[in-house]
This record gives structure tokens, C-alpha cells and sequence, in this order.
């Protein structure tokens, strides 16, 4: 192997982790994007019933589609997230495990796969992010309850 060799592969070894590191800034902007509007949603939500209280139940419906949708979608890029760093996260104890594993090194429960049917579905301890599990469990005065 040539020196030539070597540097086209220190080259492409650089050119892989920018790549990465574009990938992950790129999943984290959209993450953030997503849960951003689930907030305002929420909002719109409360907005809506307190103005009519007795509005079409449809239109909470939707909303709350939409939010559940985007729950979804977050789910999803958490995931490729943590595949990009090599990681796969326990969905009960939250330890961090290879990607490589199929259960959790910590608790024995079994790890997401993105092929699983029930991939998408949405646990009540799926919450949306530290930021909005704040905001969700904030009282009216924005105290946080421990």
C-alpha cells in the first residue's frame, strides 16, 4: 500500500465522520423542530377548548393526531440518532447499549428495533423531551412537581 493509499484513506475516514456529524446536527435540528410544535399544539389545543369548550370533538381529535404523529416521528430519529453514535437505548431503564445488542445489559429488556411492528406505537413512558416533560409537568404557576 502506497502513501497515496494511505492518505486517500485517512481522507475518506474524515470525509465519513463529517458526514456523521452533519447526519446527527441535522436529526437534532429536526428533533427539536418536532417537539417545538408538539408544544404549540398543545397550546392550540388548550386555546381552542377554552374558547369552545363544546367544539366538534373531531377537531381535538385531529390535534391530538397530529401530536401523536409527531411523537412518532421523534421516536423514529431518536433512534437513527443513536444508531449514528452506535447506540441503542433501553426503553425501561434508558442505559446505553450496543447496537449490536438485542436486550439491555442492565435490565434484560428487550431493545427497540426499527423493524418491529410495534415500533411506533407510543408507551405512556414515551415522553416527548426533558424540555416539554417540564412544561407537561408544570403546574400554573410553571413549577415544576417532582
Amino acid at each position: 500500500m502506497g502513501i497515496f493509499d494511505k492518505v486517500g484513506d485517512v481522507g475518506r475516514g474524515v470525509g465519513e465522520r463529517f458526514s456523521n456529524a452533519s447526519e446527527v446536527a441535522n436529526l437534532r435540528r429536526k428533533i427539536l423542530y418536532e417537539e417545538e410544535r408538539i408544544v404549540e399544539i398543545f397550546a392550540d389545543l388548550g386555546k381552542k377548548y377554552y374558547k369552545n369548550p363544546d367544539e366538534d370533538p373531531a377537531v381535538f381529535r385531529a390535534l391530538c393526531e397530529d401530536i401523536d404523529a409527531r411523537r412518532r416521528r421523534i421516536k423514529k430519529m431518536k433512534f437513527e440518532l443513536n444508531t449514528l453514535r452506535g447506540l441503542k437505548m433501553c426503553p425501561k431503564c434508558d442505559a446505553e447499549n450496543s447496537e449490536k445488542n438485542i436486550f439491555c445489559g442492565v435490565c434484560g429488556a428487550r431493545l427497540p428495533d426499527p423493524d418491529d411492528e410495534d415500533f411506533t406505537s407510543l408507551a405512556e413512558n414515551d415522553y416527548y423531551t426533558e424540555t416539554s416533560n417540564q412544561f407537561f409537568n408544570a403546574d400554573s404557576t410553571g413549577n415544576v412537581g417532582m
